[in-house]
């Protein structure tokens, strides 16, 4: 599906094309529709910057997965009303699993620096029921592509919402993102579509994310033999633009020493775009603690 896709920034110099391509673009992607973030910057409507936590974001220890957090607060980039996009680094820290968390809302959400090319910025995610309590730390780096022309405004996105519910039925989110582990081990993301692209035709940070957790997981419970495990940190380099697909993860796990404190593995990746000449276009690292 890669060849449907087209690059909005192939429509600068008009306004109107610009405007409908980047709603059917923001209202195709997949990722913040289905976990339930709203963007104020984006959508007309009341602010809400929560997100309520469902069964297919926890992990086999009950605890918040990462994936979600990631994706909830995309820090450092700029909306994609004033630019195109690119995200560049994505860091977030866990310091509370949240295991008995409803909701968590994103606070404190900004640009702590921007320059003429990259901007910086950082949040902090809490129990939506009780500010006081923190769950993770969000940093984030990106660039600026483009510049949009002008004459945009916030859209009305009433009526594509996606309404998820709760429910021991849900497919795990690597399943609901097209997520598969092939026969030879490696877990996928199918070649690029809508669901899966941003306005410039790239994998969004969205799947990846998602994508990298299941694998990550899957390669820190085989070291500690056990599925009971929680990611604490979680840092992810995005070098290039994924362009076609399938995206497959290579990654390798790595068992703490006696000075790495106990029950604690480490997670190296690489996101190759098989359909690119398999370039690798996504580091990530994790480190994950043995819980239960």
């Amino acid at each position: 599906m890669g060849d449907q896709l087209r690059d909005i920034r192939e429509l600068m110099d008009d306004t109107d094309a610009y405007r409908d391509e980047l709603y059917k673009r923001w209202t195709g992607l997949l990722s913040y529709r289905y976990i339930g973030r709203k963007h104020s910057s984006m959508d007309i409507g009341e602010i809400d910057n929560t997100v309520t936590i469902r069964r297919d974001m926890r992990n086999e220890a009950g605890g918040i997965m990462v994936a979600p957090l990631a994706i909830s607060s995309p820090e450092g980039c700029q909306t994609d009303m004033v630019a195109v996009p690119n995200p560049v680094i994505a860091s977030v820290q866990i310091i509370d699993p949240g295991y008995d968390v409803a909701r968590v809302e994103i606070v404190d959400s900004g640009i702590v620096h921007q320059g003429r090319t990259m901007g910086y910025g950082r949040c902090k995610i809490v129990d939506a029921d009780n500010p006081d309590r923190v769950i993770a730390f969000n940093e984030g780096q990106g660039a600026i592509i483009g510049i949009p022309p002008e004459g945009l405004d916030r859209m009305d996105v009433s009526g594509t919402e996606l309404v998820v519910e709760d429910s021991p039925d849900l497919p795990p989110l690597w399943q609901a993102f097209g997520a598969d582990k092939r026969d030879d081990g490696h877990w996928v993301l199918p070649p690029l579509s809508v669901e899966l692209a941003s306005p410039d035709a790239a994998l969004h940070i969205g799947p990846q994310h998602v994508v990298l957790e299941v694998a990550a997981t899957d390669l820190a419970a085989e070291a500690a033999r056990t599925r009971k495990v929680q990611v604490v940190s979680w840092h992810v380099m995005f070098l290039s633009r994924g362009k076609v697909g399938p995206f497959r993860v290579e990654g390798t796990a790595h068992i703490a020493g006696s000075g790495g404190g106990p029950g604690r593995i480490g997670v190296r990746m690489l996101l190759h775009d098989e359909g690119n000449a398999d370039k690798a276009v996504t580091s990530a690292a994790a480190i994950f603690e043995v819980v239960g």
